[in-house]
């Protein structure tokens, strides 16, 4: 019986690797759609935002399953706690991705983007695709060392958000309101798809170590 049980929680971790998947793909259509006003690669991604709310559904049915087959020790009860916050932050990293997505889908066949911040939103975009990969990395593997090392990506972001809102508010932006007003949302879309990829990271530490993210950081 427990052998099974196991194996239903590797099932589960296998289903949040693929949500991670999914995001990954989505933040990816989502930079296309905006950077270059593309209509597809914005239902695209609106397509998959939409998948991951199916699998979030899935992954949690599977978890309360698994909270009420059995009753869970110590290190299985971390395992489905941990998964069914992990959920949440995957689930909302694709919807965020599906947010970026309808701001292209709005504005079309105009830019949503004005030309000159482009090449930033585009570097915001690279940013994201590459914490997810490290998300997504770091579900499978469970790494405590490469699940911290998400935070010095999502500074990446952080940093990128700052210029962003910096050139919307300066004195000079000639470019409209409501311009600043959609890279001031699509700035902070980027910046909480990344900051639910850093929870990811730090919901690992905790599901690897047993130990709070923070804690085992200063330890470490």
């Amino acid at each position: 019986m427990r052998t099974q049980y196991h194996e239903n929680l590797r099932r589960l971790a296998g289903l949040l690797h693929a949500m991670c998947l999914q995001d990954r793909t989505a933040i990816a259509a989502a930079t296309h759609a905006v950077v270059d006003a593309d209509i597809d690669q914005a239902e695209a991604a609106m397509d998959i935002a939409v998948r991951v709310e199916g699998m979030q559904q899935q992954a949690e049915q599977e978890a309360m399953r698994l909270l009420a087959l059995q009753a869970p020790v110590a290190g299985e009860l971390r395992q489905v706690v941990s998964a069914i916050q992990l959920i949440g932050n995957l689930q909302r990293m694709g919807a965020l991705a599906g947010h970026i997505a309808a701001s292209a889908r709005r504005r079309h066949p105009d830019h949503v983007v004005v030309e000159a911040v482009r090449p930033l939103i585009s570097k915001m975009g690279t940013t994201a695709l590459a914490i997810a990969t490290s998300a997504a990395g770091v579900l499978e593997s469970g790494d405590p060392d490469d699940a911290a090392g998400l935070e010095t990506q999502d500074d990446i972001m952080d940093h990128l958000h700052e210029q962003l809102l910096g050139t919307v508010l300066d004195p000079d932006w000639d470019h409209g309101v409501t311009a600043a007003v959609d890279l001031t949302l699509l700035g902070r879309y980027y910046e909480r798809f990344a900051d639910n990829a850093v929870e990811v990271g730090r919901r690992t530490i905790f599901l690897s170590t047993g130990e709070t993210a923070d804690t085992w950081i200063a330890e470490d």
